[in-house]
């Protein structure tokens, strides 16, 4: 007799909230104001420009609230909100712990794909690794440079 299935859905916001004090805010508009110097010593007019919009870009994303999503595993694959990411297209998936915040990282197929990673409630944890890892092996998964240049920067 074949096993029924049950779809598992959660919500959960969609990044994690670092806590930044003011020093945090100081450390940009110095690292700002520096990089903007040089850009003007060595005329770089471009540069200048880029690291303004830079700026201004961390400052808004980081002010910006997450939105809290929708999150569905069912028989096709991961519905986020209304995007459905197919379990054909990943190879593999891995669950990593981030502080007290749990995510599951489906890795792509494709070289230059990307992963998608969503975070979950603890409570739901055994049953998003069970429907994940019915139709996708498990591998273990560690932060990449670049999450760890982001995590160590509170972007």
């Amino acid at each position: 007799m074949a096993k029924k299935f049950t779809p598992v859905s959660w919500d959960a916001e969609e990044y994690i909230i670092r806590s930044r004090n003011a020093w945090w805010y100081v450390g940009l508009a110095v690292a700002t104001i520096a990089l903007g110097a040089l850009a003007v010593w060595l005329e770089g007019w471009t540069f200048l420009a880029l690291i303004i919009l830079s700026a201004i870009t961390i400052l808004i994303s980081n002010l910006r609230p997450p939105r809290k999503l929708h999150y569905e595993l069912g028989k096709e694959g991961l519905t986020e909100g209304a995007k459905l990411y197919k379990y054909e297209d990943f190879k593999a998936f891995g669950i990593l712990k981030e502080e007290n915040h749990y995510s599951a990282i489906l890795i792509p197929k494709k070289r230059f794909g990307l992963q998608v990673k969503v975070y979950f409630p603890m409570g739901s944890g055994e049953a998003i690794v069970d429907q994940l890892g019915a139709r996708l092996p498990m591998e273990e998964v560690k932060l990449d440079v670049l999450d760890k240049i982001v995590n160590f920067l509170r972007i």
